[in-house]
């Protein structure tokens, strides 16, 4: 599903390690196209962290949707998964591994979020301010095809991606 096309980007996967390095890749190259260079690394790390904790904790399955939408002066991340318990921000020891996700998400936010989504699921959203863009958006997509990301997807991850600018 797409609407706005020049300012939302959803892409649909497995939260696989190598589906989460995929989806970095594509929102830097969205909101390259958008002209907010400034917020790829912070939009990269929430969502990586978000995904992470989909890979790690969701279930019944893995599958999620990631959606990025920009309005006015405010890019939102959303990750969609079908597991409906909430995550929650934790003290994680000093010498712990892991635990610290979400606790940097929203460090790194203005704001952060999680609500029930559907039948039994959740979306947690993020969201970063956005400077006003210095030049035009291009007439042109990013991604005029998804083809070359399921060239070497195997059949059991799929990745699906709707992408617009």
């Amino acid at each position: 599903m797409i609407s706005q096309p020049s300012r939302h980007c959803t892409v649909e996967l497995q939260a696989l390690p190598s589906r989460i390095g995929q989806v970095r890749r594509i929102v830097s190259a969205q909101l390259r196209y958008w002209h907010l260079d400034p917020l790829i690394d912070l939009a990269a790390l929430g969502v990586t962290e978000l995904l992470t904790n989909v890979h790690r904790h969701a279930e019944p399955d893995k599958m999620c949707t990631v959606e990025i939408e920009l309005r006015r002066d405010r890019l939102t991340v959303s990750v969609y998964d079908h597991d409906p318990r909430f995550p929650e921000v934790r003290d994680a020891d000093p010498l712990a591994t892991c635990g610290r996700g979400l606790a940097m998400v929203a460090s790194v936010s203005d704001d952060w979020g999680v609500r029930p989504h559907g039948d039994g699921g959740k979306v947690v959203w993020f969201s970063l301010p956005a400077p006003s863009p210095a030049v035009a958006l291009p007439p042109h997509p990013v991604y005029g095809s998804t083809a070359a990301l399921h060239a070497d997807a195997p059949t059991h991850a799929p990745a699906r991606s709707a992408v617009a600018g």
